[in-house]
């Protein structure tokens, strides 16, 4: 990371909080009730839930509009409905995108009623206003994360699902002592690295488990594995 970069840092125990019973919620960012105006974004990336829903509850029906919505399983199965006709399971491995664009309804139900789900869902502003809505959902083999970054989300769907914004997701789940850079594509981009699980170590700062590091001004960023890790990388434009 060059000397001019400017970063971050999230610790797990600093966000946001909020236990509905059938769901048990973090918020990286301001959402909801929890509002915290030195945390409202990540220049496009505007939430960053960390949810747990409990065997039978779920998201009921609910709107919508010009956000680009990402779901990432991370324990579990949750059935996704919405207006436009899709009716779908997610699951481990897999990663769903639905772009809200002039408005749509959906919802989200753990089905199972003996198991809980663990899911993140993030949100980042489009780059463009009142677009058609959309969905992409994809199934991505867990092997392609070792000691790699695998590409999950993409601008133009070459590498994983599609979103309308100038970002790229990328999982990989090393082992201790794996390191790797990771190189931005653009001047105004910025990355947000979350640690699912483990710690890692970033130009010197060491993270753990749900702890989140943006950097923006610089062209890459260096990681360690410090003990066998995974973690979420979103590079997003910083203005748009």
């Amino acid at each position: 990371m060059e000397n001019q970069a400017q970063c971050v840092y999230h610790a797990a125990n600093t966000r946001g909080h909020a236990d509905h019973g059938w769901l048990d919620t973090y918020h990286s960012f301001s959402f909801a009730s929890w509002h915290n105006p030195e945390r409202m974004h990540f220049g496009a990336l505007r939430v960053l839930n960390d949810d747990f829903v409990a065997g039978g509850g779920g998201f009921p029906t609910h709107p919508h509009d010009n956000m680009e919505i990402i779901s990432i399983p991370l324990e579990g199965d949750l059935e996704h409905k919405d207006s436009m006709g899709n009716t779908a399971v997610i699951r481990q491995g897999d990663v769903q995108i639905m772009s809200a664009g002039t408005g749509i309804m959906h919802s989200e139900k753990n089905k199972n009623a003996g198991d809980h789900v663990r899911f993140l869902q993030i949100w980042v502003f489009p780059n463009a206003r009142d677009l058609k809505p959309s969905y992409d959902q994809q199934a991505f083999d867990r092997s392609a994360e070792r000691n790699n970054l695998l590409t999950v989300v993409s601008p133009d769907g070459a590498e994983g699902v599609e979103i309308h914004q100038n970002a790229w997701f990328n999982l990989g789940s090393w082992d201790a002592g794996h390191t790797q850079s990771y190189a931005l594509h653009g001047d105004d981009q910025g990355v947000y690295a979350f640690v699912l699980e483990g710690s890692v170590t970033i130009d010197g700062r060491t993270l753990g488990r749900r702890d989140g590091l943006g950097a923006w001004n610089t062209s890459s960023i260096d990681i360690t594995a410090s003990e066998d890790a995974r973690i979420l990388l979103m590079e997003v434009p910083m203005h748009w």
